[in-house]
């Protein structure tokens, strides 16, 4: 593997990397996974070296993971609560002595770290879509550093990292797999696109046959839903849309159930700034939700996914999420899914703080 390719290198969309080089982490991954497995560490990758999480959004898996991730492999991470700190801000949306220009933000960091990790989505940035991924941008423009993206309001890269790595370790091959991005019901309607519009792109970059089933006003990123037809083209694969629930499931290998946004609640241009239309279009799809009955149209040995935190009896069951029996056919794979956080995050970090 070269290296030299992915050092110093942000990591905000699995667009700016081709499928050969997403091919690499995974590999890098796997390896990472199975020493560590058997003891063998590799806390020399990146010793004495610092990375910088800033957490606009509350976190479980992400926190947790790269955290653990950075010690594992000899370095650290520092938790920075923008709230606890001069908040990071976009030149024109500056608070006196609340916040500080993102340009100064990233100059300061980059003098002290080797890395700058940043959520950012949804209510930080009042829900325009695109707002948090302008502000990710803006640090990469500034930073000397790598940005790595722990979740904007339009990508969620090293989740989709892990849900390759789940796919790979349980089908161990990406051609001839259906899987299925599905919308699901939950009674909250602020819910970001940033996961489903990962899971396609790297479902497709890989050469998955990949299906988005979802209500009509679940629509996703026009241009996302291009470059996904792209790579289906690129890959000899397919790509469908459909609004059919139940016949998306029909024979899959992947389930992935899941609730994002209603357009309306984006503000203007891309919706209409309405939490109560977006609320009463959920409503309308309360029978979008993983039952036994919809993992049973699956192929026998389907894995139900999820990026987690679950809005369990309502985007599924509990019958199904805590079905993990790798002998009884059709199994729930949610908690391999994110322990692979760790490994694809390590991955990327060892490749790029070099």
């Amino acid at each position: 593997m070269r290296t030299d390719t992915f050092r110093g290198r942000d990591f905000i969309t699995l667009l700016d990397w081709s499928k050969e080089e997403v091919g690499q982490i995974l590999d890098l991954a796997l390896d990472l996974k199975r020493d560590r497995a058997i003891g063998r560490l590799h806390d020399d990758l990146l010793r004495a070296k610092t990375l910088f999480m800033i957490f606009y959004n509350q976190s479980l898996r992400t926190r947790n993971s790269f955290e653990a991730g950075m010690h594992q492999l000899g370095g650290h991470a520092h938790f920075l609560d923008p709230s606890k700190i001069y908040t990071p801000a976009l030149e024109g949306q500056e608070v006196a002595y609340s916040t500080e220009r993102v340009s100064d933000v990233a100059r300061v960091l980059a003098r002290m770290g080797e890395a700058i990790a940043i959520r950012c989505y949804g209510d930080p940035v009042h829900w325009e879509y695109g707002a948090a991924n302008a502000l990710l941008h803006e640090f990469a423009r500034w930073s000397d550093i790598p940005i790595l993206n722990m979740e904007d309001d339009i990508y969620h890269p090293f989740q989709a990292l892990a849900d390759l790595l789940t796919v790979k370790e349980k089908f161990g091959t990406f051609r001839g797999t259906k899987f299925v991005m599905s919308w699901a019901y939950s009674p909250s309607a602020h819910k970001p696109r940033a996961v489903p519009q990962s899971a396609i792109i790297a479902a497709t970059m890989m050469g998955c046959d990949t299906v988005l089933a979802r209500p009509p006003e679940m629509a996703l990123d026009p241009q996302i839903i291009a470059a996904c037809r792209g790579y289906a083209e690129m890959n000899g694969s397919s790509f469908e849309i459909t609004e059919d629930f139940e016949a998306a499931a029909e024979g899959a290998h992947v389930l992935y159930p899941k609730a994002w946004a209603a357009v309306p609640i984006y503000k203007p241009p891309v919706g209409e700034d309405s939490l109560d239309k977006a609320q009463e279009i959920f409503d309308r799809y309360k029978h979008w939700k993983a039952t036994r009955e919809y993992m049973e149209l699956a192929d026998r040995n389907a894995i139900y996914m999820h990026c987690l935190p679950a809005d369990r009896a309502w985007e599924v069951s509990n019958e199904v999420i805590d079905h993990t029996d790798p002998e009884s056919g059709w199994r729930s794979v949610v908690y391999d899914e994110a322990e692979n956080r760790l490994h694809v995050q390590k991955a990327v970090m060892a490749l790029v703080m070099r």
